[in-house]
Formats: C-alpha cells, sequence, structure tokens
C-alpha cells in the first residue's frame, strides 16, 4: 500500500522552489581510509539523481589522511571532493563533523544532502538537518525526482525529491517530500541500493578545506582515548548464496539444518525477525528492513511467510525459492520457484542431493 504524498514541514528557512537550486552531496563515510559501500551506493545514486536534475555531484570527507578518498569516488561520477583533513577529526566525533557539513552546506547551498543510515548518519543527519532547520527523511529505500502539487497553497512544486521509506511498521509505504527548505536531506541503509562505478577514467575537482574555518577549537572538548571493534562474523551481503530460515522452521534445533544446507551450496544462513525474535537464529543474521538488505544470486527462503517487512529486504535477490507448507503464503508471490511442504522433509532431501552432487 503506498500512501500520498507527504509534506515535510518546516517553517524557519524557505528558498524558491519553482526551480531546484544547488548541486547534490553526499557524506563519505570512512573507516581506516576506505569509504564504506552505503556511501559508493549513495553516489551511485546522486550521480543518477545530478543528471536528471542536470546538477553537479559533490562528495565531502572528513578525517585525516584523506589523500586516497579522490581515487575510490572519481570513478562514480564525483564533479567536485571536498576534503576536510586533520588528525582531529579521526576517529568519528559528533561536534567537529557536525560543524564542517553545517557550516559547508551554509557555503554552498547544495539542494539535496545524502548520507548512510549507520550509527554514524543516524547520529550526523538529524545535528546537521536540525542547525539548518531544513527536515530529514530517515532510512529511505528509494529517492526520485518528481512533482509536488501544494493545493491548498495553489502551488506546484517541481524537482523536488521523493523520499521513499516504510512507514508504521513496514505496512505501508510513505512518500516525504520538502517543497520550501534546502538542503532535501534523507538517510539511506546499506545494501538498499545498488553501487556501481560511472567511468573509471572519470575524474572531478578537489576542494581542500581550512578546517580552522568551519571547526571552532571548542568543537574539539571530546576526544577519542581508545577504540575497541569487532568484525561480524557474518557477511550476508557478500554472499552470493543465502539459505534463509523462519518462524516455520519450529524450533532452533529445526533452524541448525540449515546451515547443513548453506554449507553444502557455498552460502550463508539468514533469518526473518520472527525466526530472530523466537530465538531460532542471532540478530546479525536478520534480514529485512530492520536487518540487512541482500542481493543474493539465490535466495532460499524456509518456512518464511513473506511479510512486507522481510521482502523489503530480499526482493531483488536474483532467484528466490520458496519453501513453506502454505500455499497462500505472501513470499510466493515474488519466488521464482516454490515448493509446497514441510521443510522439515524438503530441506534435508536437498541437503542429500546437493552433497551426492556437488564436486
Amino acid at each position: 500500500m503506498t500512501v500520498d504524498i507527504t509534506k515535510n514541514k518546516q517553517e524557519h528557512t524557505t528558498h524558491p522552489s519553482e526551480k531546484s537550486e544547488g548541486n547534490i552531496m553526499v557524506y563519505l563515510e570512512i573507516e581506516d581510509g576506505i569509504v564504506v559501500d552505503v556511501s559508493l551506493e549513495l553516489l551511485t545514486k546522486g550521480r543518477t539523481l545530478a543528471d536528471k536534475q542536470q546538477c553537479k555531484l559533490e562528495a565531502v570527507a572528513v578525517g585525516y589522511q584523506l589523500e586516497k578518498i579522490g581515487e575510490q569516488v572519481f570513478p562514480y561520477g564525483v564533479d567536485t571532493l571536498y576534503l576536510a583533513d586533520d588528525k582531529r577529526l579521526s576517529p568519528y566525533t559528533t561536534l567537529p563533523h557536525t560543524s564542517v557539513l553545517v557550516n559547508l552546506f551554509k557555503e554552498e547551498k547544495p539542494q539535496i544532502a545524502l548520507m548512510g543510515a549507520t550509527s554514524i548518519g543516524r547520529d550526523l543527519g538529524p545535528r546537521v538537518s536540525s542547525a539548518l532547520f531544513s527536515g530529514l527523511t530517515a532510512d529511505c529505500t528509494a529517492l526520485e525526482i518528481g512533482t509536488y502539487e501544494d493545493r491548498k497553497a495553489k502551488k506546484v512544486y517541481e524537482d523536488l525529491l521523493y523520499q521513499i521509506r516504510p512507514a508504521f511498521g513496514g505496512n505501508i509505504v510513505a512518500t516525504i517530500v520538502n517543497p520550501d527548505c534546502r538542503p532535501q536531506m534523507a538517510t539511506v541503509r546499506e545494501g538498499v541500493m545498488k553501487k556501481a562505478i560511472r567511468d573509471k577514467k572519470y575524474t572531478g575537482k578537489t576542494v581542500r578545506l581550512d578546517v580552522s574555518k568551519y571547526v571552532a577549537d571548542t568543537d574539539f572538548v571530546i576526544e577519542v582515548i581508545e577504540r575497541h571493534m569487532e568484525q561480524s562474523k557474518v557477511n550476508l551481503k557478500a554472499s552470493p548464496i543465502i539459505v534463509a530460515g523462519g518462524y516455520g522452521m519450529g524450533s532452533a534445533e529445526n533452524f541448525n539444518m540449515l546451515f547443513d544446507l548453506a554449507h553444502a551450496l557455498g552460502g550463508e544462513v539468514g533469518a526473518s525477525r520472527a525466526a530472530v525474535d523466537a530465538g531460532f537464529s542471532e540478530h546479525a543474521r536478520q534480514i529485512g528492513q530492520t536487518g540487512t538488505t541482500v542481493r543474493p544470486k539465490l535466495y532460499i527462503a524456509c518456512g518464511i511467510s513473506g511479510q512486507i517487512q522481510h521482502i523489503a529486504g530480499m526482493q531483488e535477490s536474483a532467484m528466490i525459492i520458496a519453501i513453506n507448507n502454505d500455499p497462500h503464503a505472501p513470499i510466493n508471490a515474488i519466488a521464482d520457484y516454490v515448493i509446497t511442504g514441510d521443510v522439515a522433509e524438503v530441506v534435508p532431501k536437498m541437503i542429500g542431493y546437493y552433497r551426492e552432487n556437488s564436486k
């Protein structure tokens, strides 16, 4: 179900809306000198939006030792890369990064600003939008350019960013627009959008920012003494084959057979939220709106009914096989192949077959 367009109301700052102004800006999240995937995904989408708007795609990196950021992002079609390079800006802390973006946005006046819906983006985005009175739509699943007609004010706004996201627990899809305030800000979760290099030889302009101009000394009141990071042992996004289980698996013991099937196929095990809530699997394996978004070559859904929240996280899989004893399960509507039967009987047969026929 799709709801009507919702107007994002902010009354403090307005700009003429008959024609979009400014460029599209993407905040680059960096970890150990590498631009994270969600930022590259946003650059890919940002390039598409910039082409439609006939404007430039810009990116901003805030951190330390950023010399190699350009070679990572220019192939995605970045026209201008802003670098705020200072030892005090790494690792991420809230105040200085907020100051850089707020002051840069005031200076450059982008029409659209995008960042990942990560722990950093969820901290940084609201602070920047609040300082600029611009509004922010979080956890978008799609971004498009369109027209909005305000019937009450009798105005038509062209070239607005449609900020599309699930609402009410994923039961509806809301399209939100911000006709009056700039920048139009949105955060997007990792994996929701595809990343694709525009041109390996694409080159843009690098602008090095004078950090002292954008950040006050008082912004550095917090110092990170020590960091402890643990890499996730589950990498669903990188797996070409995913065997996912739902509440229909019946128990944690039955869920374990999915690991045998995944091992036989050379894949990874995922889970629906219902399976995680029931204690069948750990949260790191959760796929869906409140978990990980995946696009494997093969997705085998075992005992998953297919609520919209789960489908949102796996519907772009190249091939979907659904195993369920309910012939009317919602997931069957998007599956390429449907096996109607008891997972406790079907899955062991699949394991035996693949073990016998695998080299």
